[in-house]
């Protein structure tokens, strides 16, 4: 992910154990061999791999093979070592083309998102106080850390875009450590459950349920970018909290505009009587509070 595309971290849904040797030495490329961890740990030990395969410990190796050198303690730990050096070596290219400017670019004056970010801390803390809050499409965190800040047990910071989720990352390290867990998940396509008997990983969904789900600017990600009915968005959010806090985005908005450019409007119920019309037999709505200087509305949901 680091030296290749962060996009290949999607390998590790069909590679439960980890993936193979010999896939990472062809996948990374050729300037990786100049590097004393990655020639060592992927590249020779990809080539060792295979070379030993065949032998089990303490066999003769066949005509043409070697049979595997033993290794000493001190010599096992000192490759431990050298792995987790080249492992803590390597760091995630951040270009900022997806998450640089969300925050500037979202209708929001710097007062009307520090007044959202106030709204959205004094209902985590109401309702949730105490308890595991789920971030759905967190983008960098900022009202995942709210939400700890509010008295949160557990933050799930959840994103698509991995860079996003790397730049919460890193912010978390340098701050004060705060109960907040950066997780990459698409919900158009969330992680399934996976292994023997489709057992041995839960889905995503089956270990993310919390007191609180918080659904900040999404619904029109969702609804309009990704064509998911309103009803299924609701039955999906009630499976997952107690409560949920909803952030609607008019289609008079500029981001819904910029969706509805490239597509036909094909979305007659998307308004904010249709939305809690939609979200009614599962998510019964407690409170309604427009986010100051802006066209969008708070929503407060318990799960029926």
């Amino acid at each position: 992910m680091a030296r290749r595309d962060v996009r290949l971290g999607k390998l590790m849904s069909g590679c439960i154990d980890g993936i193979p040797l010999d896939l990472a030495s062809r996948l990374l490329p050729g300037s990786t061999r100049l590097n004393f961890g990655l020639l060592s740990h992927i590249h020779l030990h990809a080539k060792a791999e295979a070379r030993y395969s065949a032998t089990a410990p303490g066999e003769t190796a066949g005509e043409g093979r070697q049979a595997a050198p033993r290794m000493s303690q001190a010599g096992l730990l000192g490759l431990i070592d050298s792995l987790e050096g080249a492992v803590r070596s390597l760091r995630l290219p951040i270009t900022g083309r997806e998450w640089a400017d969300y925050y500037t670019d979202t209708n929001y004056t710097p007062e009307a998102l520090s007044a959202k970010r106030a709204l959205v801390a004094e209902r985590a803390a109401r309702v949730a106080a105490g308890k595991r809050v789920l971030d759905l499409g967190a983008n960098t965190g900022l009202f995942s850390r709210a939400a700890a800040e509010a008295g949160a047990a557990l933050v799930l910071s959840t994103d698509i875009d991995p860079e996003a989720v790397e730049q919460n990352y890193r912010q978390l390290k340098a701050e004060p450590c705060a109960p907040v867990l950066p997780l990459v998940v698409d919900l158009t396509n969330p992680p399934p459950a996976i292994g023997w008997d489709n057992a041995e990983r839960s889905s995503f969904y089956a270990r993310a349920e919390s007191e609180l789900v918080l659904a900040l600017a999404l619904v029109h990600h969702l609804a309009i970018g990704n064509n998911v009915p309103l009803g299924d968005l609701g039955a999906t959010l009630a499976r997952l909290g107690r409560w949920v806090l909803l952030e609607f985005v008019p289609k008079t908005d500029s981001q819904v505009q910029r969706l509805l450019r490239s597509r036909d409007d094909i979305f007659p119920d998307y308004h904010l009587e249709g939305l809690v019309a939609a979200l009614d037999p599962v998510l019964a709505l407690e409170e309604q509070v427009p986010v100051p200087g802006s066209q969008r509305t708070l929503l407060l949901f318990r799960r029926r």
